[in-house]
C-alpha cells in the first residue's frame, strides 16, 4: 500500500501545482474549485501506477494522470447538472456554488485541457495511441450516461443493460487511466489489455458498491446526500434485482414510485419505501455476490500480466479496500 500512498502524495502535489486558473478568472475558478474537493484520485493514481507497474518512471506519466482526472471531474460537473445534484465530495457542486451556465462553460474547458495534457509528450506515435484509447473512452463515457439518463423513462430495462451502462459510464475510464500509464512505460499490447481488464472489471465492481452506498451509505461519510438513485429513478442493478426478487405487490409498488412525478410527492417517504423492499428481498446480498464475481475476474486479469508479484499483491490489497469502502 505504500507505493500506491507514495503516488497519490505525488499526484496531489503536482494538481496543486497546475491549477487552471488563468483569465477569465470566471471560467477557470469553477474548475480549479471542482478539482481541489479531494476524492480518492482513483483514476489518475491508476495512471502512474500502471507506468510503474510495467517498469516505467511514475514522473512520467503525470501529465496523462492530469488528463485523466480533468476529464473525469469535467463529466462530473455535467452529470450533477443533469441529475440536478446539490452535493459533491460534502460541498456544493458547480453549478450550485456558481451557476449553471458557468458549470456547462467550465466543464467544456476541462475536456479541452484534458486533451492539452496529454500532447505534453514528444512521441507522436504514442500521443496517437493515447489519443485513440483517450477518444473511444471519452465517447463511452457519454454513452454511458445518455443510457443512463434513458433509463430513467425506460419502462423495460435489464440487468444486462445496466451492467453496460456502467462499464461505459465508469469502468472505461479506470480502463484507460492504467492502460494509458502503461503505454508511457512501453508495455506490450497483451499486458496493455489485461491490465485495461483488470481495471474495467475492478470498475463495475466500484461502481456496484458505489449504488449500494448511495442507498445504505451514511451520508456524512459518502459526502453525498443519501437515497439520490432512487429519487432520481435511477434503474441500478438494486433496483432491477429487486424486480426480479419481488413478488407481485412489491413490484407494483416499486413501478408506482419510480415513475411518480406529481408535485409535492415527498422524495423521502420514497426513500423509505424503496429502501424497505430492497431489504426486505435481501438485494443487497445479491449485489455483493456480484461485486465478488467482478472482483474475482479483475484479478484474474492482474495475475496475467508481466509484472512485479509484490506489486500484483499491495494492489489487490488495495482494490479491495476500495470496493468494500463504506464512503
Amino acid at each position: 500500500m505504500e507505493l500506491i500512498k507514495d503516488l497519490q502524495i505525488k499526484f496531489d502535489t503536482y494538481l496543486v501545482s497546475n491549477k487552471l486558473s488563468r483569465n477569465p478568472i470566471n471560467l477557470y475558478e469553477p474548475a480549479d474549485y471542482i478539482l481541489s474537493l479531494g476524492g480518492k484520485r482513483l483514476r489518475p493514481v491508476f495512471t502512474l501506477l500502471g507506468s510503474v507497474l510495467f517498469g516505467g518512471k511514475s514522473e512520467k506519466a503525470l501529465d496523462a494522470a492530469m488528463a485523466v482526472e480533468v476529464f473525469h471531474n469535467f463529466t462530473l460537473i455535467h452529470d450533477d447538472i443533469m441529475d440536478q445534484a446539490e452535493v459533491r465530495r460534502g460541498y456544493p457542486t458547480v453549478h450550485l456554488k456558481y451557476n449553471t451556465n458557468t458549470a456547462i462553460l467550465s466543464g467544456d474547458v476541462m475536456m479541452i485541457q484534458a486533451y492539452q495534457y496529454l500532447l505534453c509528450y514528444d512521441d507522436p506515435v504514442l500521443v496517437k495511441d493515447m489519443l485513440q484509447v483517450f477518444n473511444k473512452m471519452a465517447a463511452e463515457v457519454c454513452e454511458g450516461q445518455q443510457m443512463d439518463m434513458d433509463f430513467e423513462t425506460l419502462e423495460t430495462v435489464t440487468i444486462g443493460d445496466y451492467l453496460e451502462m456502467i462499464t461505459k459510464k465508469t469502468s472505461v475510464l479506470m480502463g484507460a487511466s492504467f492502460r494509458l500509464g502503461a503505454m508511457i512505460a512501453g508495455a506490450d499490447i497483451q499486458d496493455q489489455v489485461h491490465i485495461y481488464e483488470f481495471a474495467k472489471n475492478f470498475g463495475i465492481a466500484f461502481q456496484l458498491q458505489d449504488d449500494v452506498l448511495d442507498t445504505f451509505g451514511d451520508g456524512s461519510q459518502v459526502g453525498k446526500k443519501i437515497g439520490g438513485d432512487i429519487v432520481q429513478n435511477k434503474k441500478t442493478y438494486l433496483y432491477l434485482k429487486a424486480m426480479e426478487l419481488s413478488d407481485n405487490s412489491q413490484q407494483d409498488t416499486l413501478i408506482q414510485l419510480y415513475s411518480s412525478k406529481n408535485i409535492g410527492f415527498n422524495p423521502e417517504n420514497k426513500i423509505e419505501q424503496v429502501t424497505q423492499i430492497f431489504e426486505s428481498v435481501n438485494v443487497r446480498e445479491y449485489t455483493s455476490q456480484l461485486i465478488e464475481a467482478y472482483k474475482d475476474l479483475a484479478i484474474s486479469h492482474l495475475m496475467a500480466c508481466k509484472v512485479d508479484e509484490n506489486i500484483k499483491q499491495q494492489l489487490i490489497g488495495f482494490i479491495n479496500e476500495m470496493i468494500y469502502r463504506d464512503h
